[in-house]
């Protein structure tokens, strides 16, 4: 997501040129060209679990970041132990600090992610949860802020704690998600509870003091398909970020407890795109037609069967991905990916995995001015059971980042609808799913994305991150 900063300077830059200008008429369509490949750890910690790697889940937010001429990145190396890393945006090489944590199991939803309070400068870390208590890092106030001014020791960092600063927020932790608010305050979005029984829960820092806000998703309530009901449930999140206007955006699936409302086992309870907004900091969420369907901390929160909140229709025997990804562009509207297999395939997938990779298609999913929701299938076959991520450039072309480090680009111009391969990925020998910085391209027109190099059992490999110049 870009930052309101960026997305006031980009409008004012080509607002500049007057109409019939070439500025003006010749908005660039997407390319990438190819900048640098360098290395973090030649032996990083490697091992497959749900069909992933926890140094490289796409979902993970964030696992590299840019703030104020430096990038950063967390990952674990193959002794378990945490590393964060940092280098100047014109340098190649990183420097590297290991924490005093090791991982505590071979889960890949375990992931470290980094987040930045503006309002003090410290880099937050929060790691190593799934369902179970988390470990805490902050660095001193001013560190993100003088960078060059500061060592890059272990001395930068506060003790690992399994509370936000003496807040302990759930034994049942996970998915953690960092989220910067137009003030510089950070907040924490994560899940309390399990997979298909949990709630979508907020904290949040003010420079001083973490505060619990709550939960604002519902576990409870009945769904029903055509095959069974299930009586409990968690919402899975594409993300959630701020737009240009403040507004907060959070593109979402349920995954239903009860496997009798699929068409038989080996598939995934995920069904439904839904979508919600905050207005208020997330205290309040809306529907997108603007009416209110949960209050955070509050009696009523976001539930399955809130009017007004399903954007995209499906049932559960399309193994539809959770966790899948979205953006706004630079008017503030929301895109989404999601992916699944489409009926044409058959309907009712017996294996997600297999299903998956041999017929799994990703769709384009946006919002546009009038209020209408527009859907595109991307002509890419998946090619895998895992996720793809999106961003735009400056000038609202998308850009899809598919597994093994494909980058499939639409542009403005055709409505998102001229979908193409500009990056193949090849020589990568990535493994999957990559690590997308989602703050770098605002500061510097730059797509860097972290992957780690294909290996097998337990033996590590490399951990990379590839920058891509977009248009400028």
């Amino acid at each position: 997501m870009r930052s309101l900063a960026a997305v006031v300077l980009a409008t004012a830059l080509l607002g500049a040129a007057t109409p019939g200008t070439a500025a003006a008429a010749a908005a660039p369509g997407p390319a990438v060209s190819r900048l640098a490949d360098t290395q973090l750890d030649p032996r990083a910690l490697y091992f497959e679990s749900y069909n992933g790697l926890v140094n490289n889940n796409a979902f993970q937010k964030n696992g590299l970041l840019t703030y104020k001429g430096y990038q950063y990145a967390v990952w674990y190396t193959g002794d378990r132990s945490a590393v964060v890393a940092r280098r100047a945006l014109s340098e190649r090489s990183w420097q590297t600090v290991t924490l005093p944590h090791r991982l505590t199991a071979d889960d890949s939803h375990n992931v470290i992610s980094m987040g930045v309070s503006r309002i003090d400068g410290r880099l937050h870390l929060n790691m190593d949860s799934h369902s179970s208590g988390f470990f805490y890092v902050k660095s001193v106030a001013g560190l993100l802020d003088d960078p060059a001014g500061h060592p890059w020791t272990s001395g930068q960092f506060g003790a690992v704690q399994t509370t936000l600063d003496g807040l302990a927020l759930t034994s049942q932790f996970t998915y953690p998600q960092f989220i910067a608010t137009p003030e510089g305050r950070l907040q924490l979005s994560y899940r309390t509870g399990v997979s298909g029984n949990g709630r979508n829960a907020l904290a949040e820092y003010d420079g001083n003091t973490w505060t619990d806000l709550g939960a604002w998703s519902s576990a409870t309530g009945t769904y029903t398909s055509e095959h069974g009901s299930s009586t409990a449930r968690n919402m899975y999140l594409h993300g959630i970020d701020y737009g240009p206007d403040g507004r907060l955006h959070a593109f979402y699936t349920w995954r239903e407890q009860n496997n009798a409302v699929m068409c038989t086992s080996g598939g995934l309870t995920n069904h439904d795109t839904g979508y919600v907004y905050s207005s208020d900091r997330g205290r309040t969420w809306r529907n997108a037609a603007g009416a209110v369907v949960g209050t955070t901390g509050g009696f009523d929160t976001v539930a399955v069967g809130d009017a007004g909140t399903v954007v995209d229709p499906l049932n559960p025997d399309h193994s539809l991905m959770n966790q899948e990804s979205q953006a706004t562009d630079s008017a503030g509207l929301p895109h989404a990916l999601i992916s699944y297999v489409p009926g044409r395939f058959g309907q009712c997938t017996t294996d997600y995995v297999a299903d998956r990779t041999s017929n799994g298609r990703v769709f384009h999913l946006s919002k546009d001015a009038a209020g209408t929701w527009k859907k595109t299938e991307i002509p890419v076959p998946l090619g895998s059971s895992q996720r793809t991520h999106l961003v735009f450039d400056r000038y609202d072309n998308a850009y899809a980042v598919m597994p093994y480090g494909r980058i499939v680009a639409a542009s403005k111009s055709s409505g998102w609808t001229d979908w193409k391969t500009l990056f193949d990925g090849s020589g990568l020998n990535a493994f999957g799913e990559v690590v997308v910085d989602d703050t770098r391209l605002a500061q510097d027109g730059v797509l860097s994305f972290l992957y780690q190099r294909k290996s097998s059992g337990t033996t590590p490999s490399a951990l990379r991150v590839i920058d891509f110049k977009l248009p400028s």
